[in-house]
């Protein structure tokens, strides 16, 4: 049997030089506030994958919890991690397939024009037909729904994690590193994520976060990603449809749909 130089990988002594010696470094990302630094990688048979590495106590923290969420989620949306070797300069390390895509938003961007740019991805992404986006949005509950059944709230959940292939049309969901086995306790003075995807209950100590905190994200994620624009002033979808947003981020947890599962159904009725 051959050997896999990632996915057969136990312990090395340091990522980017060893990555140098099994292929071509063809990308590396180093300005995340996560951190963790990643790289495209192509190997000489002409695969690519992409390893992501933890620098910081705080970045090991959060690949150990994405490890656990990516052992119990599966969907064709989540790219999965589907190794992870350690690294004796820091890490752990995990190893992910490369997919085709542009992330929708980074925060390093914001110093080009930031969404409102129409080079921007998001603006981009935007310009598109509605029925490209309703497709993306379906696919962004689809997956949701594979998260919620295994058990898992969804937490730090933004534009930064969507992957979107404009040549094929296909969102893929990345960096869910921060999704917990819920419900759980806040026992922190918030979690992390942004601002305007998060629920008021991830910003109170001893709130309860579940399923609805979950629905409040997608409910915002579908907010942003069928407007027209970056001031939530040009709604592209329906009145039902707006109608449906608005009841999944409603600040009070208990008005809200009670699961992704109702969500979903009622958001694809109003497609329909």
């Amino acid at each position: 049997m051959t050997h896999h130089p990632l996915l057969d990988a136990i312990e090395v002594p340091a990522t980017e030089p060893y990555l140098r010696t099994v292929g071509e470094v063809f990308r590396a990302f180093r300005e995340q506030d996560s951190g963790c630094v990643s790289y495209g990688v192509r190997l000489a048979n002409g695969e690519r994958w992409f390893v992501k590495e933890a620098t910081t106590a705080a970045a090991r923290r959060s690949l150990d919890r994405a490890w656990t969420f990516h052992r119990a989620v599966r969907h064709p949306a989540v790219v999965p991690q589907l190794h992870r070797f350690a690294v004796r300069s820091g890490g752990p390390a995990v190893v992910m397939p490369w997919c085709p895509g542009e992330v929708l938003h980074h925060p390093a961007l914001h110093r080009h024009g930031g969404r409102a740019h129409p080079d921007h991805p998001l603006a981009r992404f935007r310009a598109q037909p509605v029925a490209p986006v309703l497709r993306a949005v379906d696919r962004l509950l689809d997956a949701h729904l594979a998260v919620d059944a295994a058990g898992f709230v969804a937490v730090d959940l933004y534009d930064g994690a969507f992957l979107y292939d404009f040549d094929a049309g296909d969102l893929r969901l990345i960096d869910l590193d921060e999704y917990r086995p819920g419900p759980f306790t806040l026992e922190a003075d918030r979690l992390p994520g942004s601002r305007r995807f998060m629920a008021p209950e991830e910003w109170r100590r001893g709130s309860r976060i579940d399923g609805r905190t979950t629905v409040h994200a997608l409910g915002r994620a579908i907010r942003l990603l069928l407007d027209a624009g970056d001031e939530e002033r040009a709604w592209r979808g329906t009145a039902e449809q707006l109608a449906v947003v608005d009841r999944a981020v409603r600040p009070d947890p208990a008005e809200r749909f009670t699961e992704v599962g109702e969500l979903a159904a009622a958001w694809r009725r109003s497609v329909r």
